[in-house]
């Protein structure tokens, strides 16, 4: 493991060392930051973005951790006594740690389930769509006349097509809460 405070990150960021301290860091199985300001706490979340090129998380639970939370790819606040702020500036909101692990396998995996549905969904809505349009100008010689009503295509997209996603983001379920806490690395097979 890795402990570094504050002066030290000073040091490496004056001298030029970031690409040295990434090097270090990635041989570690922990690293711990202590005694950070919160410029310098957003100041490593983009670094590691900006070098690694990977998406990052940051969790915190005051007004000191808002810049890195919003200096992350995805923000986690945490609700305490410190106030709300960090929970107000985050993409998600828990009120203990202990329930990260729930929203990460359980919540992250049924997300990242219905997102991919979804979007195969909407390529066969607008290919089913687009061929509709498409044998119309066989059938209407070309001219350019319009299928449908205007309010029809609105209609279309607002009310018919409007249930299977609502359906999907409510009901799909692919995996149970307890098998994907019991197995975590189901959730990479979704990857």
């Amino acid at each position: 493991g890795l402990v570094i405070d504050g002066r030290t990150l000073n040091t490496i960021f004056q001298g030029g060392l970031q690409e040295k301290f990434l090097e270090l860091t990635q041989h570690c199985h922990s690293v711990l930051c202590c005694r950070f300001t919160p410029l310098q706490k957003s100041m490593v979340v983009k670094l590691v973005r900006r070098q690694l090129k990977v998406m990052t998380l940051s969790i915190g639970d005051g007004a000191n951790d808002v810049s890195m939370i919003q200096a992350a790819d995805v923000g986690i606040g945490i609700s305490g006594q410190e106030g709300m702020q960090a929970v107000m500036a985050s993409d998600f909101a828990i009120s203990r740690f202990k329930h990260l692990k729930k929203l990460l396998l359980v919540h992250g995996h049924w997300c990242y389930a219905r997102l991919a549905k979804m979007v195969i969904y909407f390529f066969y809505k607008n290919v089913c769509y687009a061929s509709l349009l498409f044998w119309y100008q066989f059938f209407c010689g070309f001219s350019g006349s319009t299928m449908i009503d205007y309010w029809q295509m609105i209609f279309f997209n607002l009310f018919f097509t409007s249930v299977p996603p609502l359906l999907f983001g409510v009901l799909d379920k692919d995996v149970s809460a307890e098998t994907l806490l019991r197995l975590p690395e189901l959730y990479k097979n979704g990857q």
